[in-house]
């Protein structure tokens, strides 16, 4: 009896709920429309079926009675969560338009036409983009073959042209100035070495000064006025016993010293006014014209197929050092820039040998995406191998595929000496890559590497 009092009473709420729930639906249709109040009332039936279960009484002899009770409600659960979401709420300026606009009666002797019900537009479809399947080495490979490789015919004729001019400055010093012992041009620049050109427009020219060792002695930048460890100066010995004149480079000696920016003017005279580049050209199938506003010494060349710049660098190599004439701007003239340049292509090279490793590949990659981005344009080159071989020698595991964790872990390294604003050169640590940029260039180079070690898909975005 007690049980059947209980029944009844749960009917007769289970009544009065039911009474409460119709006339809310009613009231909801109203209200929300019939989309509203569908989506209301699944989740209402929904809710009811959990209150239902939850004051039932349980079957103490069934064992799986708990687990039954779960899965119905993780199935109420899924019910509420896979109806259809309401209408979108309307804009605030939406408020003021009539929900349903008034209903006109029809004028006499006019018929009530049948509304037809257009088709809803077909949704269109969103193709995924090849990209997302791919892993980051894919993409890294992907984005160098089709955005930073150089077409085959410019990596061919532009060193080609270069050597062509090389060939033609190379008898014109000889005759002109015999007296001058000037070694053989020759060619250099990741164009040639492979470390990530991103296109196929310049080339620097390698003119070797040929010094006697006995009459010449380099100074460290360290021990000069400008306290730069990366400028040497050259200074002239002896003088007492071999007096001015013996060496053919005198004439470029400035107290006591040769300087570098004296023997480029005399160059730059040559190129300027000496030489018959028209003729040159015509002959080689191309125009070629000095820059005269460039500090550098610069040739201009243009071809039908590619549009290339050539560098004009007098080099002394004495005492394991490659100095280079191009002197900072200011008011010293007689410095002379060592150069790790070769070192850097050597030593990369001679590590990729030894283990079969990928660091040209992962320059060559980080070298076109650097020079192609307007913020990181500066840290191609030598500061990027110089963060390599630093690597190299904590990393030993740069295999082929390994290429994306290599790097990522580039990347890293690279936030790290940009905090510190300071890159050390991999053969002389007391010379800061970082030296000649900007607070601000560093700055905004570290914040641009820092989100790409979290998403590398930045880099790779077209500029």
């Amino acid at each position: 009896m007690a049980e059947f009092t209980r029944q009844r009473g749960k009917r007769q709420e289970d009544g009065g709920l039911g009474s409460v729930l119709d006339l809310l639906l009613a009231n909801a249709r109203l209200v929300l429309g019939v989309s509203g109040a569908a989506v209301l009332a699944v989740a209402t039936l929904a809710v009811k079926r959990l209150i239902d279960r939850a004051t039932s009484p349980r079957d103490e002899g069934d064992p799986k009675a708990e687990q039954k009770t779960l899965e119905e409600s993780w199935q109420d659960l899924a019910l509420i969560k896979a109806t259809p979401k309401p209408p979108k709420k309307q804009r605030r300026e939406d408020l003021s338009e009539p929900l349903l606009s008034p209903v006109r009666p029809p004028a006499p002797g006019e018929a009530c036409k049948p509304k037809v019900c257009s088709a809803p537009p077909e949704t269109p479809r969103v193709e995924s983009s090849p990209l997302c399947c791919l892993t980051l080495q894919e993409k890294l490979l992907s984005h160098y073959s089709s955005q930073l490789a150089v077409p085959e015919v410019q990596a061919s004729l532009a060193p080609q042209l270069a050597r062509s001019i090389c060939a033609q400055l190379q008898n014109f010093l000889r005759s002109k100035c015999p007296e001058l012992p000037f070694g053989s041009l020759f060619l250099s620049g990741p164009l040639l070495d492979g470390l990530g050109a991103l296109a196929a427009d310049h080339v620097n020219l390698m003119l070797p000064v040929v010094l006697d060792a006995a009459l010449w002695n380099l100074i460290p930048g360290e021990d000069t006025v400008v306290r730069n460890p990366q400028y040497w100066m050259i200074k002239r010995t002896d003088l007492e016993y071999f007096p001015r004149g013996r060496s053919p480079w005198d004439r470029f000696i400035v107290g006591r010293y040769l300087s570098s920016n004296a023997l480029n003017e005399t160059l730059r005279k040559m190129l300027v006014a000496s030489i018959n580049w028209p003729a040159i050209g015509s002959l080689l199938g191309c125009v070629i014209h000095p820059v005269m506003a460039s500090q550098e010494l610069k040739l201009e060349v243009k071809h039908d197929q590619v549009e290339l710049s050539i560098t004009l660098f007098p080099v002394v190599e004495m005492e394991d050092k490659v100095l280079l004439a191009a002197p900072p701007e200011g008011l010293v003239e007689n410095l002379w820039l060592e150069s790790f340049y070769r070192a850097e292509v050597s030593k990369v090279k001679e590590l990729d040998a030894g283990d079969s490793g990928a660091r040209q590949h992962c320059l060559r990659i980080l070298n076109g995406i650097c020079k192609s981005h307007p913020a990181l344009h500066k840290l191609s080159g030598s500061p990027l191998t110089h963060v390599v071989l630093h690597l190299s020698a904590t990393s030993s595991d740069w295999a082929e595929e390994s290429l994306a964790d290599r790097f990522q872990q580039v990347l890293e390294e690279l936030v790290s000496y940009l905090e510190e604003g300071v890159l050390p050169s991999y053969f002389n640590h007391k010379i800061n890559l970082f030296c000649k940029l900007l607070e601000e260039e560093i700055d905004e180079m570290g914040f641009m590497v820092y989100r790409a070690i979290s998403e590398p898909e930045l880099l790779l975005k077209e500029k």
